[in-house]
């Protein structure tokens, strides 16, 4: 239910007052497993909170931390007992990766490390929460020229004019594209954004957000080829 998600107002018989309960979603990073395994009125429950970073009960806004942020996975839509997410809320993520199998070596590594005791028993924190918002500042800092903007803009649009795409990228992904574009810069030590920057990331920032028509669906196109065509044009 949402209220297992976002918390909930409790009577006090003593105060004679409601006292609200804050629910899992109150935390700096939430993860969602399985997401579409969720009815829809629960996925519709981290709409305001991935939008706004706050959640409204009874009235009462209650801001998140500033940090707050959402990763999830989610089962291929094929499977039994998953109910898709809404676009609304798919807009609402940065990115989308297709994680896939490991390679056998890795899998085999896998077993190893599980033979005695579980990986998890030894994580430590690799970073500190001043570590995270150093990171977003160094990110913020990071030059974007104005034509680079400008081809931000230029790429959106033209997923809305592609052929076969039924509803193309919003201006939500404008500003994804930006901030992962500066992301990745600073991740490979520079201090501006280059074309490059913006193609390597498009597709994960992308793709997750197109809705192909039917007829496109039938013929066998996909989001992913329609961002590719995008590119190369």
């Amino acid at each position: 239910l949402p209220t297992d998600i976002l918390g909930v107002s409790i009577f006090d018989q003593r105060v004679q007052n409601f006292h609200f309960h804050p629910g899992p979603i109150f935390t700096n990073i939430l993860l969602a497993d399985e997401i579409n395994r969720a009815s829809p009125r629960t996925q519709s429950a981290l709409l305001e909170a991935m939008a706004e970073s706050q959640v409204s009960i009874d009235g009462v806004n209650h801001p998140l931390d500033a940090l707050f942020f959402v990763i999830a996975t989610q089962n291929p839509i094929e499977f039994h007992g998953t109910y898709p997410l809404p676009e609304a809320q798919m807009d609402r993520f940065a990115m989308r990766f297709h994680l896939g199998y490991v390679e056998a070596e890795q899998e085999v590594a896998i077993l190893s490390e599980q033979t005695h005791s579980h990986p998890l028993d030894a994580l430590a924190p690799c970073v500190t929460r001043d570590d995270v918002v150093a990171l977003r500042h160094q990110v913020a800092d990071v030059r974007i020229s104005e034509e680079l903007k400008q081809y931000i803009v230029a790429l959106i649009r033209a997923t809305r004019e592609a052929p076969g795409v039924l509803n193309g990228a919003s201006p939500r992904a404008s500003l994804a594209l930006m901030k992962a574009s500066q992301a990745l810069a600073l991740f490979e030590g520079m201090q501006f954004v280059t074309p490059d920057h913006v193609k390597e990331i498009a597709a994960p920032v992308l793709t997750h957000r197109l809705m192909l028509d039917s007829q496109a669906r039938f013929g066998g196109a996909t989001a992913a080829g329609v961002v590719e065509q995008v590119l190369r044009a």
